[in-house]
């Protein structure tokens, strides 16, 4: 996978531009945030990253994630949606996101600004589906959070329909600290890339 190097700002830069997807490089905590799902399609594992890359003093950072990117078992197994359970579509999705609460209840990275493709899943079993033919776009509260608010979790179960959901709430909050630095140097506007694992080989 990618490590905590120069290397890896390298390796990042260079799929991002592959892509045509903006990097930001200018300024102190100017953020790219950045999800990388794994090749693995059984669901219910906190088996992707959260790639978080930015400047302080013309010093790259770079700080990586447990996270998942897709939904637990259990909202696949209960589609709360009809169309099935959301799965978000790999791409960069500008100012979308933006610092609010989750549910009504503590700050997180929240789908505000703008919307997003997602897949649906809808066949009830635990292997993640990501058919283009069932790609929807809208505002569907596909929020950056935390899953259980006092240790790390294990299997992702009923803490995400489709949000990409941090394993750990001890990174969870240092993610946020930083996000909460950025927000106050350039607003309450966040860009989100979904990348997969499958990139950087």
């Amino acid at each position: 996978m990618i490590k905590e190097n120069e290397y890896a700002i390298n390796k990042i830069i260079e799929v991002m531009q592959s892509k045509g997807y903006a990097f930001f490089t200018n300024g102190n905590y100017n953020l790219n945030i950045i999800g990388v799902r794994s090749n693995n399609r059984n669901a219910n594992s906190f088996d992707d990253w959260m790639v978080l890359c930015y400047k302080v003093d013309n010093v790259w950072i770079t700080r990586i994630y447990s996270i998942t990117t897709d939904a637990g078992t259990y909202w696949l197994k209960n589609p709360s949606d009809k169309r099935g359970t959301a799965l978000l579509v790999p791409n960069q999705y500008r100012g979308v996101y933006a610092i609010d609460k989750h549910r009504g209840i503590y700050d997180a990275l929240c789908q505000r600004n703008g919307k997003v493709k997602t897949y649906r899943d809808n066949d009830k079993d635990i292997i993640l589906d990501m058919d283009k033919s069932t790609i929807t776009e809208g505002f569907y509260g596909i929020n950056i959070h935390r899953s259980n608010p006092y240790h790390e979790s294990t299997s992702v179960d009923k803490f995400s329909a489709g949000c990409q959901v941090f394993a750990n709430p001890k990174d969870f909050d240092q993610f946020m600290s930083i996000c909460k630095k950025s927000r106050d140097l350039y607003g309450n506007k966040f860009t989100y890339t979904l990348l997969l694992e499958e990139d950087f080989n």
